[in-house]
């Protein structure tokens, strides 16, 4: 498995290649879109992204833990999640990638 990470600037020099924006309008797209995702979850809704998955915010209620180390009993608070479900493509697409 290899230990490359895609960034933001992998992003807009893909757009940049690709659309042909220059190098400052591609990043600012990239940006836009990246903002408009996270502005979207804060509030609540869903981003759907059709053949790759469907980002949402999951409200995960008050619950007891347990310190692994000393057994003790933890209170956790409630807290919102983020979660990433992948397209039933995007898992077919991965799942192809292994058989290499």
């Amino acid at each position: 498995m290899s230990d490359k990470t895609l960034t933001r600037m992998d992003l807009s020099e893909a757009v940049f290649q690709e659309v042909g924006l220059s190098r400052n309008e591609s990043a600012e797209l990239v940006e836009s879109v990246l903002q408009m995702m996270s502005d979207a979850l804060v509030e609540g809704e869903q981003v759907k992204i059709s053949s790759f998955g469907t980002f949402s915010v999951r409200e995960k209620a008050a619950r007891v833990g347990r310190n692994p180390k000393t057994g003790e009993e933890v209170p956790i608070q409630p807290r919102r999640v983020l979660t990433f479900r992948p397209s039933h493509l995007m898992k077919e697409r991965v799942a192809a990638g292994n058989k290499r």
